[in-house]
């Protein structure tokens, strides 16, 4: 059980239904809402563990004859939990800040990138708010980088790899393809507006979603961008 507090009800339901752990009804909450992942979806989850999201995923996938793949990134290795996930799913453990969209671009299957990227990454938690909330948003960015590419025009975009060119290239596209929703954690602050204002342009929508899973002492935000326009 993460975080501080008694057992409550989403880590009891989590429990009895399978799940490794209480995030999983944030995505089930999101799927109810938005039905973000159909089946044949392929799907990216960015900070996987520990491996919640990626049950819910596959479940939303449906039947295994519906096809479909959920590929989970996180720095540690992350075992696939055995309820709820099937062969459509597999992790690989990388820093995502180190990853070209190339690299993620091969993850996926005939590497033709993703319909969903759901990033729920977060931060080491320091307990100095100003801090944790910039690094939020850092993560928050590399999100919408590796999604979106250069169509963000983020103002001082820091995200160049070691050795890549600074001329457009084509592959710098990113990894979501037309019409694919994304969906980015963050800690509430000023900056997440700044998130919104860059992602709104290029998405059909944009929300924001406060899951009920979500502990009360947390800040924890999700924006919804749903129908990525080509």
């Amino acid at each position: 059980m993460s975080g501080a507090g008694a057992p409550d009800f989403f880590y009891r339901e989590a429990q009895r239904l399978g799940y490794v752990a209480r995030s999983a009804f944030k995505l089930l909450q999101m799927q109810k809402q938005y039905k973000l992942i159909k089946p044949g979806s392929v799907v990216l989850d960015l900070g996987c563990a520990p491996g919640a999201w990626l049950q819910v995923a596959c479940q939303s996938l449906g039947p295994l004859k519906n096809g479909g793949a959920v590929v989970g990134i996180d720095v540690k290795k992350v075992k696939v939990p055995s309820l709820h996930c099937d062969s459509r799913v597999q992790t690989v453990a990388a820093d995502v800040m180190n990853l070209s969209k190339q690299q993620v671009r091969e993850l996926s299957p005939k590497k033709k990138g993703f319909s969903v990227i759901l990033s729920d990454m977060c931060p080491l938690v320091s307990g100095i708010t100003s801090r944790d909330a910039a690094l939020s948003f850092e993560l928050g960015m590399r999100a919408v980088d590796l999604a979106v590419g250069r169509a963000a025009d983020i103002p001082g975009d820091n995200f160049q790899m070691e050795g890549e060119s600074c001329t457009y290239n084509p592959d710098d596209n990113g990894v979501l393809q037309s019409r694919g929703h994304l969906v980015i954690k963050l800690l509430e602050s000023e900056d997440t507006k700044e998130l919104n204002q860059v992602c709104k342009p290029l998405f059909k929508k944009a929300s924001w979603l406060r899951p009920k899973a979500t502990r009360s002492s947390s800040r924890e935000i999700y924006l919804i961008c749903q129908d990525l326009q080509s």
